[in-house]
């Protein structure tokens, strides 16, 4: 008799179990002598955490990149990155796109719950967009690093070309892999290089919806979408401030920006602030930092990037939505409103549900790392919050932990990845809709 497997009966599970199998096929991949440099060959664990850290394009990691991985496993690691980047649903769709060339309702439904498009009648358009821009976005980032790799610094073509791809995937889908040991200390001072991985990563953390918007109508702001408007805004001031309260409290750090000249602590200043907008490439020691540099970097890597997009984090709209609540509240207004629109009452109980699902596991996760380990406060916090987030910087500790804090780390970077609330909706065993409401009752608040 052939077994019946479960079937998914819901997009979100769908969408958990296509990053679960791209992370175990990843994880196999690696484990292959070819893949790694020494004899014996990648560990379980080794394999398993640098496989999810790639498909959830975090770029924490336990081995050092370009000396444990062989050029064939690099060449996974960046294949697993662009897989995660772009989405595992999208991915499939678009493989169906092309071999069928057209997509069933199953299909679009699980594209569509992946990459938050709005209608099922847009979802082959949308993952078109989202592959035709990835691509484009990367090759211009590519062409700029590998110039500037083969003129300024002493590498052949090819290993330009390859160190160009590489870093420009790597960007633009937020991942934070790099192929140089130190990551990209060796390229503080060198605008050529931070500068495009800055912008690529920018990039990809505003989402593919505001990147086509963008596209269509760059000339009319007055007629862009409120995710567009509050997208933009969020980024802006979070990319400005972060940079400035980083350079602020870095200026004279001998161990970071202060050996630097003004121009070199502008740019690696700003470059640090927008690396934890969930990149994770660092030009400066992250484990130097100050630990109020810390701090504020938890903050920014906790918000996160925008939605539909290669960013983790809570996500920026998630964040100026509670933000105009409290407005709301403090100013007795009746109704939330941003940029003359009113938010929607399930909005709001979202970015709810996901902020406090967010600090649960980030406040669990820390607790757990404080009992276990001899890590400090500050130290736990910030590990945990780059994994959570996607971002991938790390303070120098990610290594040397135990087996059972990274695979708690390896957990929390596949939650991260695909959002709180998208695998509690896929663990949930069924969905009840009540056709009667409660009577209705305040407690006593604040």
């Amino acid at each position: 008799m052939t077994p019946r497997w479960p079937r998914l009966r819901h997009p979100s599970q769908a969408v958990v179990v296509g990053f679960g199998a791209a992370v175990l096929a990843g994880t196999g991949l690696l484990m292959l002598p070819a893949a790694t440099s020494g004899p014996d060959g990648a560990s379980l664990l080794e394999a398993l955490f640098t496989a999810t850290s790639a498909v959830c394009v975090t770029g924490l990691v336990v081995v050092d990149t370009p000396t444990y991985w062989t050029g064939f496993g690099q060449v996974v690691i960046m294949a697993l990155i662009q897989l995660g980047g772009l989405g595992i649903m999208t991915f499939a769709s678009l493989l169906g796109v092309l071999i069928a060339r057209r997509l069933g309702l199953r299909a679009r439904l699980t594209a569509a719950a992946e990459t938050k498009t709005l209608g099922l009648g847009d979802v082959r358009a949308v993952i078109v967009g989202v592959v035709k821009v990835s691509l484009a976005l990367e090759a211009l980032t590519a062409l700029a690093l590998t110039l500037r790799l083969g003129l300024g610094y002493d590498n052949s073509w090819p290993r330009a070309l390859w160190l160009g791809v590489f870093h420009a995937v790597s960007a633009f889908n937020n991942a934070g892999f790099a192929l140089y040991s130190d990551n990209l200390m060796g390229f503080t001072t060198d605008g050529w290089i931070c500068l495009p991985i800055a912008c690529a990563v920018i990039a990809g953390g505003l989402g593919f919806p505001v990147l086509f918007e963008l596209r269509r109508r760059w000339r009319r702001p007055g007629d862009w979408s409120l995710h567009t408007k509050i997208v933009l805004w969020a980024s802006g001031i979070l990319l400005v401030g972060g940079s400035a309260f980083i350079t602020a409290v870095e200026w004279t750090n001998p161990a970071t920006l202060g050996p630097l000249d003004v121009p070199g602590k502008l740019l690696a200043g700003f470059f640090q602030g927008v690396m934890p907008r969930t990149a994770g490439f660092n030009s400066v020691d992250t484990g130097g930092m100050n630990p109020a540099s810390w701090l504020g970097m938890d903050v920014l890597m906790f918000i996160g990037g925008a939605s539909a997009g290669t960013a983790g984090g809570i996500k920026v709209t998630t964040f100026a939505v509670l933000f105009f609540v409290i407005y709301a509240e403090v100013r007795g207004e009746s109704a939330v409103n941003i940029f003359h629109r009113r938010m929607h009452g399930d909005t709001q109980r979202q970015a709810l549900t996901v902020v406090l699902l967010s600090v649960a596991a980030v406040v669990a996760s820390t607790v757990v790392f404080m009992v276990f380990t001899e890590v400090n406060l500050d130290r736990s916090l910030f590990e945990v919050i780059s994994a959570f987030a996607t971002v991938g910087l790390s303070t120098g500790v990610t290594a040397d932990l135990p087996v059972g804090e990274q695979v708690l780390l390896v957990a929390l970077m596949f939650i991260g990845r695909l959002g709180p609330i998208t695998v509690a909706s896929a663990l949930a065993l069924r969905r009840r809709v009540r056709l009667y409401d409660l009577p209705e009752e305040r407690p006593v608040i604040g």
